[in-house]
């Protein structure tokens, strides 16, 4: 059974590369969230198939150009490889999203490439994509995009704040962490990139456990409430057999006598069903009247 970051993924794979501008900025999401990206070597792994189907149509699209090393054709399983050595590759590349081979390749967001909202939501796809995931609902809710380029991930950072969410970050063994906790944060987000099935699947997941959170919450006051019924009965039963045993309970007057041995015959009701089961009916209050009367007889016999 696939993971729900798994079935996120492969619903982000859907749709087909079309425009060259959101082709090349989700490809440039990938580079900066991939495994390596550097003036030697492109290096992507996966272990998603449909993200690997993607990947060769996708740097078609955005670069014109193929990768050096393909996963084998029998690597069905595990971590799938894709790679670029090739330096005109390398330099086509790194021209195109507006870097200079010349300097050392400090890695930032260029935002010239997604001044369109189309070309961001595909930057953030592609990002997700290489270097996301988000736990599974049922357990808990937790979104976060990693890379080892800390520049460009303080920059993705703004750039999802500006686009009105709210991420937190932190380093963590030498990579930045971008990352979400909010459950309306995360569905939002999903939205956005390109999972809306995804989305609905944890809101209806938060709704299941709210439901169920609700109701063992009202079982157990409901549970709380019986036990304190039964804690209650079970003082004036051993009021009214202190009573007994001291040959005061013939002597009670006759409602207070009715009401002790009604209490005696049904130790598991309530005052409000006591009530009901006298003759004639009285009200709670006045069988709540009756028991403390009861219980100040049997507490003064026994001091």
């Amino acid at each position: 059974m696939h993971s729900f970051a798994y079935k996120v993924k492969s619903e982000l794979c859907r749709p087909h590369v079309q425009r060259a501008c959101c082709a090349r900025a989700e490809a440039y999401g990938v580079l900066l969230y991939c495994n390596t990206f550097n003036m030697q070597e492109v290096r992507i792994i996966t272990e998603n198939p449909e993200f690997a189907s993607r990947l060769p149509r996708l740097f078609k699209r955005a670069f014109d150009l193929r990768f050096d090393r393909l996963p084998d054709e029998d690597e069905h399983r595990g971590k799938l490889v894709f790679q670029i050595t090739q330096p005109e590759k390398l330099e086509k590349i790194v021209n195109q999203l507006g870097y200079d081979m010349r300097q050392n390749l400090v890695l930032h967001v260029n935002f010239g490439i997604l001044e369109d909202e189309c070309c961001r939501t595909s930057f953030l796809r592609g990002a997700f994509l290489a270097g996301g995931s988000v736990t599974d609902p049922e357990k808990r809710y937790h979104l976060e995009l990693t890379t080892s380029h800390v520049q460009a991930s303080r920059e993705m950072s703004a750039l999802l704040t500006e686009m009105g969410f709210l991420p937190r970050n932190v380093m963590r063994g030498g990579n930045s962490v971008t990352y979400f906790k909010q459950c309306e944060h995360i569905e939002d987000l999903l939205t956005t990139i390109g999972a809306p099935a995804a989305a609905v699947e944890m809101m209806t997941t938060k709704l299941e456990k709210e439901l169920v959170n609700n109701a063992n919450r009202a079982m157990n006051c409901d549970m709380a409430n019986v036990n304190k019924t039964l804690d209650a009965a079970q003082e004036q039963c051993d009021a009214i057999e202190i009573l007994r045993d001291a040959g005061k309970l013939d002597l009670l007057p006759k409602q207070i006598k009715e009401t002790a041995l009604l209490r005696l015959q049904h130790p598991e009701l309530s005052l409000g069903q006591l009530a009901e089961r006298c003759m004639p009916p009285v009200t709670k209050s006045c069988i709540n009247h009756r028991m403390r009367k009861i219980m100040e007889i049997a507490r003064d016999l026994d001091e």
